[in-house]
């Protein structure tokens, strides 16, 4: 059977319109008409979509309700509604916690860079080869090992108030700085950890092409092993910027007024607790978008990764 050009043209487009789907609303594209089961199947998907939604709708609804009526109705309710829901200290405390959290978003800024410089050297660090390198690397894994381990909270101490009690001539005793710098100590560490895993994720062959290219050990770090090693390691970096974030808070117990010290000065003289409240709501809020995009660059690089594209 002999089949003309036009005619293989004409499947050619049949072919290309099925691929395509036309519209998707039964609407004729370029020429091309669904087929009958096409239309019953994006019916169906359509169908099942939106009963999948009501489903999802009517269980929010119902778990929401049954969440209401269990604290409304606890014995202890009408206290706890006046002492850490009262509107009149809402409206109160939002414009001061509002004027306090500035400093932790400078604090994230600042801190989020210093971190990642310090980060990335110490895990470079920690990857050097040769026994020259020894006391380095040794240096590296001990400040990882001890920094990892401290608690955040235990390391503000030492450093806000530890620091200031050498009275050392030339040093700060300024508790937002002394936090930050508390806060870098240990997020370096454990970023340090992130890249250190991205770096050793890279294939040996990549370095041994890099070599015999002409590059030396450091360009071949440079330009071939740490742009993979930080593509891939983009999601855990975000999630300790996003546990940074938050963490911004701590340095109140130094006297800096950020915004849980500006909540906790009007809790002290009104003994209400619903600026605390507040407080937490402005930190979700703030962190809500960095999780959100977080969560979108990694299901992006999954989705990249199964494709076999670069990461």
């Amino acid at each position: 059977m002999t089949v003309t050009k036009g005619e293989s043209a004409r499947e050619g487009a049949d072919d290309e319109g099925d691929m395509s789907g036309g519209t998707g609303d039964g609407v004729p594209d370029d020429g091309y008409a669904p087929s009958e089961r096409r239309l019953a199947r994006e019916r169906y998907r359509r169908t099942r979509a939106r009963r999948a939604t009501a489903v999802a709708a009517l269980s929010t609804l119902v778990t929401a309700a049954l969440l209401y009526l269990v604290v409304v109705n606890a014995p202890g309710w009408p206290r706890t509604k006046e002492t850490f829901f009262s509107a009149h200290y809402a409206r109160e405390a939002l414009p001061k916690v509002l004027e306090g959290l500035w400093l932790n978003v400078r604090l994230l800024l600042i801190c989020g860079v210093a971190v990642l410089v310090l980060g990335m050297l110490i895990a470079v660090a920690r990857t050097l080869r040769g026994p020259v390198f020894f006391p380095l690397r040794v240096l590296a894994a001990a400040y990882t090992d001890f920094f990892r381990g401290l608690p955040l909270i235990i390391n503000l101490m030492i450093v806000v108030l530890g620091v200031p009690a050498l009275r050392l001539q030339g040093v700060t005793v300024d508790p937002v700085l002394l936090g930050g710098t508390a806060l870098t100590l240990t997020y370096s560490a454990y970023v340090a950890e992130v890249f250190r895993a991205g770096i050793e994720s890279i294939h040996p062959s990549q370095r041994a092409a890099a070599r015999s290219l002409g590059l030396t050990n450091r360009q071949a770090l440079r330009h071939v092993v740490l742009p993979q090693a930080v593509r891939r390691q983009v999601p855990p970096l975000l999630n300790d910027l996003v546990s940074l974030q938050k963490d911004t808070g701590l340095v109140s117990i130094g006297g800096a007024v950020d915004a849980v010290r500006a909540a906790d000065i009007i809790v002290g003289r009104s003994l209400n607790y619903t600026p605390y409240i507040v407080a937490g709501l402005v930190f979700v809020a703030l962190t809500i978008p960095m999780t959100r995009f977080t969560d979108w660059v990694t299901a992006r690089m999954d989705r990249r990764r199964a494709q076999g594209g670069s990461l």
